[in-house]
């Protein structure tokens, strides 16, 4: 039996396409969210929206699991296929261990860990980027948005 090339990858990146962003920008973003959210969603986006910028919340809004949240501390967050995540996404798009989610002195930073397809934010390839309120972050099939406190965004210099 012939030896397998190692050239040969068994494993590719999957192409997804990239849909337009949610809202104009990050402001409308928010609105328009809050706009579809339910009672119950909107009291948990409007309380992230006026904190002391140490937690901040990741909604599903467009994929499986619609409808998903997760609080973000200062602790952070573990992004990926694996159980053990602490964002759980269960789809083959989605690497075992995909991304993090840290608390800096600046904000929240986004830190892809190399996955395969990579990561997106606001449509752009990032490997890291800090957070602001509203920004889209597309990992495999699954598009989360990013709301944090305003008044934070607003001392780190967000506009």
């Amino acid at each position: 039996m012939a030896k397998p090339d190692s050239q040969n990858e068994l494993t590719t990146t999957l192409h997804l396409g990239l849909r337009s962003v949610v809202g104009s920008s990050p402001n409308a973003t928010v609105s328009d969210f809050l706009a579809q959210s339910t009672p119950e969603e909107q009291k948990i986006i409007e309380g992230a929206l006026t904190g002391d910028g140490n937690n901040a919340m990741i909604f599903i809004h467009r994929g499986p699991q619609k409808g998903s949240r997760f609080h973000l501390t200062s602790t952070g967050a573990s992004i990926g296929r694996s159980p053990e995540s602490d964002i759980f996404l269960d789809d083959v798009t989605v690497s075992r261990k995909h991304a993090s989610i840290e608390k800096s002195s600046e904000g929240f930073v986004y830190k892809d860990s190399g996955s395969l397809n990579g990561s997106y934010v606001n449509n752009e390839t990032v490997s890291e980027i800090r957070l602001n309120t509203g920004d889209e972050i597309q990992i495999g099939k699954f598009h989360l948005l990013f709301i944090s406190s305003q008044t934070a965004s607003h001392t780190t210099g967000e506009k």
